[in-house]
């Protein structure tokens, strides 16, 4: 690794906006902004993927890969990524810096604490927590109903123990007792404010406009009314900073905030991507899961509200995954398999198609290269997408770093410099349940939704206080198109569930629970933490 001061300066950043965590990590001051306020941007590159699988797809390898593969054809690219979750990482997936030859680095300060940035949204979101218990427990003047708190407090680990509890118990200096519960902090809407926040002003006035509860009159109770937005945003202060490090080829990568785009919306912040624009020719920027949640999201929630324009999107597939949803199971991903392979093509040329037709931008599908996989495999890959209009690039970067990018990056650059017709999949101004009705049939492919009983007296409510004309967060499954996990591939005839509807006003659009998605998960029978430790010489092992 160069120092950070290094790569900054080579990066473009006077050295009076760096703030050095260490050696190898930087806060970048928010006034950068502002100062290259009339500075051009460059191109802006989504690195988006086809369903998630437990046989891996290289989204963030891919990401990174892709950058570097810029750089070697002489193109100035910055990478824009979302910071990782604790709770992922001793969970299922042991860290997400990349892997193989495309990494970020320090691999495991990112992966571990990082900056801080996380438990400074957690702090803010519990202190929003402990002011709203105390107003109760203090004489209660806003008349707030106990019974109808929406604010959770937050840790970043998954433990589903914390899901439903209740607390206040202990006598009357104890404070009143009440059912409650905790969220994983990448689902606190602090998280998401933070993410879309475009400075400290604005910052403050999205967290005042958080909702915690309603009155007994039914009157939303807001962060505002607290009086706690000022010492949430004090807390945040530091955190609100884009954090810089680099890939292993020295690229710039900012790193910042962490929302999953299951439960959230699942993109890095703005501020880090408006950095990447000034400072680079390529914006290489990358969101949660498959195109139907993360790239849906980017362009209905995060471009709509930045007034970011997309200039072209990669789609990640890996023959593996693919041949896990015609049907494989895990242990035999390694052979070949036609047949599974194109049962499972369907759901990579629904994810294209959507990009095309529903968001009118160029794509290029990245097949993300195993060693096991087999010629006939790629081409039968390559084939499918061809007939579809769609170019394909073979991505080797886990191999070969910014070398086995260099096809995707010439892609890439050539449908940049190609005119789109980039729109949303829903019009803002419409009803909640003509939007909901839009991201589940163009996007999901659904025949229709339903709601649920309680979730059409939420739509009710939501739009009679003026919340209807808010974008729409769609909390899905991320391993089926579908609200059913267990639904592989391109799932058709089904019905969308949606059980609840939520506002989050400070973030600025509507939550909409669908299925038995959770916004706190448990820990797998066999955590990935089973597996890292540290040696004697402070070396951290299992993180990869």
């Amino acid at each position: 690794m160069l120092p950070i001061g290094e790569v900054a300066a080579a990066s473009g950043i006077d050295a009076k906006y760096i703030e050095a965590y260490g050696k190898y990590k930087a806060k970048i001051d928010y006034n950068l902004l502002t100062d290259m306020a009339s500075a051009p941007e460059g191109k802006l590159v989504l690195v988006t993927a086809i369903t998630p699988t437990p046989a891996g797809e290289g989204k963030t390898t891919t990401t990174v890969g892709l950058a570097d593969g810029l750089r070697k054809l002489g193109k100035k690219s910055f990478v824009a990524l979302r910071e990782p979750s604790l709770g992922p990482v001793f969970g299922i997936k042991g860290g997400a810096a990349g892997g193989g030859y495309a990494q970020v680095m320090p691999m495991e300060d990112i992966n571990l604490h990082f900056t801080g940035d996380f438990h400074a949204i957690g702090a803010a979101n519990n202190l929003l927590a402990a002011m709203l218990d105390n107003h109760i427990h203090q004489g209660n003047a806003l008349g707030i109903d106990v019974r109808r708190i929406t604010w959770k407090r937050a840790v970043d680990m998954n433990d589903r123990q914390l899901r439903s509890i209740t607390d206040g118990l202990g006598g009357r200096a104890n404070g009143v007792p009440r059912e409650d519960g905790f969220d994983i902090t990448v689902a606190s809407e602090v998280m998401a404010v933070l993410c879309i926040a475009c400075n400290i002003q604005d910052l403050k006035q999205r967290l005042a406009r958080i909702i915690v509860g309603y009155t007994f009159e039914d009157k939303p109770v807001t962060a505002g009314d607290l009086k706690a937005q000022g010492a949430m945003a004090a807390l945040l202060k530091d955190a609100l900073k884009p954090n810089l490090v680099q890939t292993l080829e020295h690229t710039p990568a900012f790193i910042h905030g962490g929302p999953f785009a299951n439960i959230a919306h699942g993109c890095n912040s703005v501020m880090a991507t408006r950095m990447a624009l000034k400072l680079g020719e390529y914006a290489v920027t990358e969101a949660g899961f498959g195109a139907d949640l993360g790239a849906e999201k980017f362009f209905d929630i995060k471009c709509r509200m930045a007034g970011l324009r997309p200039d072209a999107v990669v789609v990640v597939a890996s023959v593996r995954a693919l041949k896990h949803h015609g049907g494989v199971d895990k242990k035999d991903l390694p052979y070949e398999n036609l047949d599974a392979l194109t049962k499972g093509l369907p759901n990579l040329l629904q994810h294209v198609d959507t990009i095309k037709t529903v968001f009118g931008l160029p794509a290029v599908v990245a097949i993300n290269r195993f060693p096991a996989d087999t010629e006939a495999e790629l081409q039968l890959v390559e084939q499918a997408c061809r007939q579809l209009g769609v170019p394909v690039a073979l991505s080797e970067v886990w191999a070969k770093g910014g070398e086995g990018g260099i096809a995707l990056a010439q892609e890439v650059v050539r449908l940049c410099e190609q005119a789109n017709k980039f729109r949303f999949c829903y019009d803002c101004d419409a009803p909640i349940q003509e939007k909901l009705q839009a991201i589940a049939t163009k996007v999901y492919r659904a025949q229709g939704i339903k709601l649920t009983a309680p979730a059409n007296k939420q739509l009710a409510q939501l739009e009679a206080l003026g919340f209807g004309g808010l974008p729409i967060c769609m909390a899905k499954t991320q391993y089926s198109f579908s609200d059913d996990a267990a639904l592989r591939a391109a799932p058709r005839g089904f019905t969308l569930t949606v059980r609840n509807l939520k506002v989050s006003a400070g973030a600025g659009f509507i939550v909409a629970l669908t299925g038995d998605i959770m916004t706190m998960p448990g820990l797998p029978a066999s955590p990935a933490a089973e597996r890292i430790d540290i040696d004697e010489t402070g070396k951290i092992l299992g993180l990869f």
